[in-house]
Protein backbone atom coordinates (compact mmCIF):
# COMPACT_ATOMS: atom_id res chain seq x y z
CA UNK A 1 0.00 0.00 0.00
CA UNK A 2 0.81 3.97 -0.79
CA UNK A 3 1.26 6.34 1.75
CA UNK A 4 1.48 9.76 0.96
CA UNK A 5 3.83 11.57 3.76
CA UNK A 6 5.22 14.98 4.77
CA UNK A 7 8.57 15.45 6.94
CA UNK A 8 8.61 18.01 8.67
CA UNK A 9 10.71 19.65 11.63
CA UNK A 10 10.82 22.32 14.33
CA UNK A 11 14.05 23.16 15.48
CA UNK A 12 15.39 19.71 14.31
CA UNK A 13 13.03 18.01 16.06
CA UNK A 14 12.16 16.04 12.78
CA UNK A 15 8.27 13.90 12.13
CA UNK A 16 6.79 12.38 9.49
CA UNK A 17 3.18 13.77 9.62
CA UNK A 18 0.49 11.09 8.35
CA UNK A 19 -2.51 12.78 6.67
CA UNK A 20 -5.25 10.56 8.23
CA UNK A 21 -8.06 12.56 7.08
CA UNK A 22 -7.81 12.41 3.39
CA UNK A 23 -6.26 8.53 3.17
CA UNK A 24 -7.00 5.39 5.38
CA UNK A 25 -4.49 4.63 7.70
CA UNK A 26 -4.34 2.28 10.40
CA UNK A 27 -1.47 3.11 12.38
CA UNK A 28 0.55 0.60 14.38
CA UNK A 29 3.06 0.35 16.50
CA UNK A 30 5.23 -1.69 14.11
CA UNK A 31 4.26 0.77 11.40
CA UNK A 32 5.80 3.62 13.03
CA UNK A 33 8.84 2.16 13.94
CA UNK A 34 9.03 1.15 10.42
CA UNK A 35 8.67 4.69 9.22
CA UNK A 36 10.74 6.47 11.98
CA UNK A 37 13.78 4.14 10.84
CA UNK A 38 16.91 6.00 9.49
CA UNK A 39 18.18 3.77 7.56
CA UNK A 40 15.34 1.81 6.56
CA UNK A 41 12.24 4.07 6.54
CA UNK A 42 11.83 7.90 6.34
CA UNK A 43 13.60 8.62 9.21
CA UNK A 44 12.17 11.07 12.39
CA UNK A 45 11.85 11.31 15.73
CA UNK A 46 7.98 10.78 15.96
CA UNK A 47 5.47 9.99 13.68
CA UNK A 48 2.49 12.69 13.87
CA UNK A 49 -1.20 11.28 12.90
CA UNK A 50 -3.37 14.00 11.91
CA UNK A 51 -7.25 12.60 12.51
CA UNK A 52 -10.43 14.11 11.68
CA UNK A 53 -12.47 15.91 15.10
CA UNK A 54 -14.13 12.95 17.58
CA UNK A 55 -16.20 16.02 19.00
CA UNK A 56 -17.59 19.43 18.48
CA UNK A 57 -14.95 20.93 20.53
CA UNK A 58 -11.90 20.05 18.85
CA UNK A 59 -10.81 20.94 15.28
CA UNK A 60 -8.68 17.58 14.94
CA UNK A 61 -7.14 14.60 16.97
CA UNK A 62 -3.60 14.29 16.77
CA UNK A 63 -1.78 11.11 17.75
CA UNK A 64 1.68 11.24 18.32
CA UNK A 65 3.75 7.82 17.89
CA UNK A 66 7.70 7.44 18.87
CA UNK A 67 10.36 6.75 17.61
CA UNK A 68 10.21 3.28 19.39
CA UNK A 69 6.38 2.67 18.29
CA UNK A 70 4.98 3.39 21.55
CA UNK A 71 2.27 6.15 21.31
CA UNK A 72 2.62 9.13 23.37
CA UNK A 73 0.42 11.60 25.33
CA UNK A 74 1.99 14.93 23.86
CA UNK A 75 4.74 16.74 21.53
CA UNK A 76 5.51 20.45 21.82
CA UNK A 77 7.21 20.69 18.96
CA UNK A 78 5.54 18.55 16.81
CA UNK A 79 2.14 20.35 17.73
CA UNK A 80 3.79 23.33 16.00
CA UNK A 81 4.24 21.71 13.41
CA UNK A 82 0.91 19.67 13.03
CA UNK A 83 -0.68 23.61 13.23
CA UNK A 84 1.63 24.71 9.96
CA UNK A 85 0.95 20.61 8.14
CA UNK A 86 -3.38 21.07 8.45
CA UNK A 87 -3.13 25.04 7.32
CA UNK A 88 -0.53 24.25 4.41
CA UNK A 89 -2.47 21.40 3.49
CA UNK A 90 -5.84 22.90 2.97
CA UNK A 91 -7.45 20.73 5.80
CA UNK A 92 -8.33 24.32 7.45
CA UNK A 93 -8.62 27.79 6.88
CA UNK A 94 -8.40 28.18 10.59
CA UNK A 95 -5.50 30.34 12.53
CA UNK A 96 -6.25 29.05 15.68
CA UNK A 97 -7.54 25.59 16.21
CA UNK A 98 -7.86 23.00 19.41
CA UNK A 99 -6.28 20.26 18.60
CA UNK A 100 -6.88 17.07 20.81
CA UNK A 101 -4.11 14.64 22.26
CA UNK A 102 -4.03 12.07 24.62
CA UNK A 103 -2.47 14.20 27.32
CA UNK A 104 -5.57 17.28 26.62
CA UNK A 105 -6.57 19.61 24.03
CA UNK A 106 -4.35 22.17 23.13
CA UNK A 107 -4.40 25.13 20.64
CA UNK A 108 -1.94 26.05 18.36
CA UNK A 109 -2.08 29.64 16.63
CA UNK A 110 -0.47 30.62 13.53
CA UNK A 111 1.61 34.06 14.02
CA UNK A 112 1.87 36.55 11.33
CA UNK A 113 6.21 36.08 11.29
CA UNK A 114 5.31 32.39 10.26
CA UNK A 115 6.64 31.12 13.86
CA UNK A 116 3.54 28.86 15.98
CA UNK A 117 2.01 29.77 19.56
CA UNK A 118 0.74 27.06 21.36
CA UNK A 119 -1.27 27.32 24.10
CA UNK A 120 -0.02 23.74 26.05
CA UNK A 121 -2.46 24.08 29.11
CA UNK A 122 -1.62 24.12 32.63
CA UNK A 123 1.32 21.66 33.94
CA UNK A 124 -0.10 19.42 35.81
CA UNK A 125 2.67 18.95 39.40
CA UNK A 126 0.88 16.71 41.92
CA UNK A 127 3.62 13.22 42.07
CA UNK A 128 -0.01 11.43 40.85
CA UNK A 129 -0.30 13.29 38.08
CA UNK A 130 2.81 13.07 36.65
CA UNK A 131 2.83 10.80 37.29
CA UNK A 132 5.85 10.32 39.92
CA UNK A 133 5.58 7.99 42.69
CA UNK A 134 6.92 10.09 46.00
CA UNK A 135 5.11 10.42 49.27
CA UNK A 136 5.96 14.89 49.22
CA UNK A 137 4.45 17.34 47.04
CA UNK A 138 7.84 19.23 47.21
CA UNK A 139 9.28 21.13 44.43
CA UNK A 140 12.71 19.92 44.52
CA UNK A 141 12.68 15.68 45.14
CA UNK A 142 15.67 13.30 45.45
CA UNK A 143 16.25 10.92 43.08
CA UNK A 144 19.20 8.05 43.07
CA UNK A 145 20.59 7.16 39.81
CA UNK A 146 23.59 4.59 39.71
CA UNK A 147 24.19 5.12 43.36
CA UNK A 148 24.14 9.03 42.50
CA UNK A 149 21.73 11.58 43.99
CA UNK A 150 20.20 13.52 41.21
CA UNK A 151 17.46 16.65 42.68
CA UNK A 152 14.59 16.85 40.19
CA UNK A 153 11.26 18.94 39.73
CA UNK A 154 8.81 16.27 38.17
CA UNK A 155 6.07 17.93 36.18
CA UNK A 156 3.37 16.93 33.38
CA UNK A 157 2.78 18.89 30.34
CA UNK A 158 0.55 16.07 29.62
CA UNK A 159 3.41 13.75 29.26
CA UNK A 160 6.13 13.25 32.61
CA UNK A 161 9.09 15.31 32.93
CA UNK A 162 12.35 14.95 34.99
CA UNK A 163 14.33 18.45 35.56
CA UNK A 164 17.44 18.97 37.33
CA UNK A 165 19.67 21.63 37.16
CA UNK A 166 23.11 22.01 35.67
CA UNK A 167 25.88 24.04 35.66
CA UNK A 168 26.68 23.25 32.19
CA UNK A 169 24.40 21.19 29.51
CA UNK A 170 27.83 20.20 27.52
CA UNK A 171 28.96 17.71 30.17
CA UNK A 172 25.70 16.61 31.68
CA UNK A 173 25.61 13.37 31.56
CA UNK A 174 22.99 12.87 29.78
CA UNK A 175 23.90 9.79 27.13
CA UNK A 176 24.34 7.72 30.42
CA UNK A 177 21.93 9.08 32.87
CA UNK A 178 19.47 10.03 30.33
CA UNK A 179 18.03 6.70 29.84
CA UNK A 180 18.17 5.64 33.30
CA UNK A 181 16.04 8.41 34.38
CA UNK A 182 13.98 7.71 31.74
CA UNK A 183 12.69 4.17 33.20
CA UNK A 184 13.54 4.66 37.00
CA UNK A 185 10.93 2.57 39.21
CA UNK A 186 9.72 5.86 40.53
CA UNK A 187 8.19 6.89 37.03
CA UNK A 188 5.54 4.06 36.18
CA UNK A 189 5.07 5.15 32.78
CA UNK A 190 8.87 6.17 31.85
CA UNK A 191 9.79 9.67 31.92
CA UNK A 192 11.94 12.82 29.47
CA UNK A 193 15.00 13.36 31.60
CA UNK A 194 15.59 17.53 31.05
CA UNK A 195 18.72 18.95 31.65
CA UNK A 196 19.04 22.89 32.60
CA UNK A 197 21.04 25.24 32.59
CA UNK A 198 20.51 28.83 33.92
CA UNK A 199 22.49 31.83 31.96
CA UNK A 200 20.03 34.23 33.71
CA UNK A 201 16.60 34.66 35.07
CA UNK A 202 15.19 34.65 31.39
CA UNK A 203 17.21 32.56 29.22
CA UNK A 204 18.36 28.92 29.81
CA UNK A 205 19.87 26.27 27.70
CA UNK A 206 18.51 22.93 27.63
CA UNK A 207 19.05 19.47 26.53
CA UNK A 208 16.54 16.61 26.76
CA UNK A 209 16.47 12.56 26.72
CA UNK A 210 12.99 11.88 25.39
CA UNK A 211 11.05 8.82 26.22
CA UNK A 212 11.33 6.23 23.61
CA UNK A 213 13.77 8.48 20.89
CA UNK A 214 16.76 9.12 22.91
CA UNK A 215 17.48 12.60 23.22
CA UNK A 216 16.65 15.46 20.46
CA UNK A 217 17.92 18.16 19.53
CA UNK A 218 14.73 20.29 20.84
CA UNK A 219 11.76 19.52 23.18
CA UNK A 220 8.65 21.89 22.65
CA UNK A 221 7.67 19.70 26.06
CA UNK A 222 10.47 19.64 27.59
CA UNK A 223 11.48 23.21 27.15
CA UNK A 224 7.94 24.07 29.23
CA UNK A 225 8.70 21.98 32.05
CA UNK A 226 12.23 23.05 32.70
CA UNK A 227 10.96 26.62 32.65
CA UNK A 228 7.87 25.70 35.08
CA UNK A 229 10.74 24.03 37.03
CA UNK A 230 13.01 26.84 36.84
CA UNK A 231 10.01 29.26 38.13
CA UNK A 232 8.88 27.25 40.72
CA UNK A 233 12.52 27.20 42.59
CA UNK A 234 13.09 30.61 42.14
CA UNK A 235 15.51 30.49 39.13
CA UNK A 236 13.54 32.31 36.36
CA UNK A 237 11.15 34.82 35.58
CA UNK A 238 8.57 34.26 32.71
CA UNK A 239 9.05 35.36 29.96
CA UNK A 240 11.92 32.84 29.13
CA UNK A 241 14.31 32.05 26.01
CA UNK A 242 15.24 28.36 25.60
CA UNK A 243 17.90 27.42 23.80
CA UNK A 244 18.25 24.09 22.62
CA UNK A 245 20.67 22.21 20.57
CA UNK A 246 18.18 22.99 17.42
CA UNK A 247 17.44 26.74 18.06
CA UNK A 248 15.58 28.95 20.51
CA UNK A 249 12.12 28.78 21.92
CA UNK A 250 10.04 31.35 23.65
CA UNK A 251 7.81 30.30 26.91
CA UNK A 252 5.95 32.35 29.43
CA UNK A 253 4.31 31.16 32.40
CA UNK A 254 1.87 33.20 34.96
CA UNK A 255 2.30 30.61 37.36
CA UNK A 256 0.17 27.58 39.08
CA UNK A 257 -2.92 26.57 37.36
CA UNK A 258 -2.27 28.88 33.84
CA UNK A 259 -1.00 27.94 30.80
CA UNK A 260 2.22 27.56 29.53
CA UNK A 261 2.37 29.33 25.85
CA UNK A 262 5.40 28.18 24.16
CA UNK A 263 6.25 29.92 20.63
CA UNK A 264 8.66 28.75 17.59
CA UNK A 265 9.33 27.38 14.24
CA UNK A 266 7.74 24.97 12.64
CA UNK A 267 9.38 24.18 8.91
CA UNK A 268 8.37 21.00 5.98
CA UNK A 269 11.14 19.54 4.34
CA UNK A 270 9.82 17.50 1.75
CA UNK A 271 6.29 15.64 0.57
CA UNK A 272 6.57 12.18 -0.66
CA UNK A 273 5.32 8.38 -0.83
CA UNK A 274 6.14 5.37 0.73
CA UNK A 275 5.13 1.66 -0.03
CA UNK A 276 4.17 0.15 3.27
Amino acid sequence: MELKFTKMQGLGNDFVMIDAVRQAVRMTPELARQLADRRFGIGCDQVLVVESADGPDVDFVYRIFNADGGEVEQCGNGARCFARFVVDAGLTSKREIAVRTKGGVIRPRLEDDGRVTVDMGAPRLAPVQVPFVSDSEAVLQALEVAGATRYITAVSMGNPHAVQVVADVDTAPVAAEGPLIESHVRFPQRVNAGYLQVLDPQHIRLRVFERGAGETLACGTGACAAVVAGILRGLLESPVAVETRGGRLDLAWAGPGQPVLMTGPAERVFEGVVEV
